[in-house]
């Protein structure tokens, strides 16, 4: 996510450690099978709550190709822009940061090349202080601030009214330490160093968060993983968990 360098992070909104894992990744980001394999196989289920709650909470046509036009949306911790991609796709003027200079490197140099015009920033939340948006995304990051409950507050605080804020991060159970820390980082197939469990939060955890910076869940949605059908959206919470709020 960032770079101890940027003069822009504070220490309530990243862990320079953090910044410096992921910014070591950024030149693989978009490579498919490489060190970010687990992003991209966890977009398809990303992109469809994404749409399933953008499509419930405007009451929109669920055909449609762009049913973020006219919209502002933040991706908060883009990384090199998986999710920043399709968010510009579906229509929206798209606002993504991340901490790390060499994913926001990275993601810039994606975007010219496929035509798509996004405003990336180097920074956290500060990087957006100030600016509203309808559509407030932070998948994967929460777990990865020291001060979970300051980053809630700053993405409330970038929600524009009747705005919707979309956030997944791990549920900390035995079942996450062992899958994503003990088997994932183990073999490889996540960077080791990626996690730390207890900086995990429960969907208690961050529906607290969420109704202390003013806001109220709509949903909540499990990520789950089997070998027949990879990662896909479930009922069951153990794992990884999506939440959705609005303004209470």
């Amino acid at each position: 996510m960032t770079d101890a360098t940027v003069t822009t992070v504070t220490t309530v909104t990243i862990d320079p450690r953090e910044a410096a894992h992921f910014g070591k990744l950024a030149a693989d980001w978009w490579n498919p099978k490489g060190s970010s394999a687990m992003l991209h196989r966890l977009n398809p289920p990303r992109l469809a709550y994404l749409r399933e709650r953008v499509d419930a909470h405007w009451d929109g046509d669920s055909a449609s190709f762009t049913p973020l036009s006219g919209k502002r949306a933040l991706d908060m911790g883009c990384g090199a822009g998986l999710l920043s991609e399709p968010l510009a796709r579906l229509g929206a003027t798209v606002t993504a940061v991340d901490a790390a200079p060499e994913n926001i490197g990275a993601a810039r140099a994606h975007a010219s090349a496929v035509g798509l015009t996004i405003d990336y920033r180097t920074g956290t939340t500060e990087a957006v202080a100030g600016e509203t948006f309808d559509l407030v995304v932070s998948f994967e990051v929460i777990e990865h601030v020291p001060d979970p409950a300051a980053f809630v507050t700053a993405l409330a605080g970038n929600l524009a009214p009747g705005g919707l804020l979309l956030l997944s991060t791990p549920n900390r159970t035995p079942l996450s330490k062992l899958a994503m820390i003990t088997l994932a980082e183990g073999v490889g197939a996540i960077p080791k160093g990626t996690h730390d469990w207890e900086k995990f939060l429960t969907p208690e955890d961050l529906g607290a968060l969420l109704t202390r910076a003013g806001l109220r869940v709509v949903d909540t949605r499990g990520l789950s993983f089997s070998p027949a059908a990879g990662f896909h959206l479930s009922d069951n919470t153990a794992l990884d968990y999506f939440i959705a709020a609005v303004a209470a």
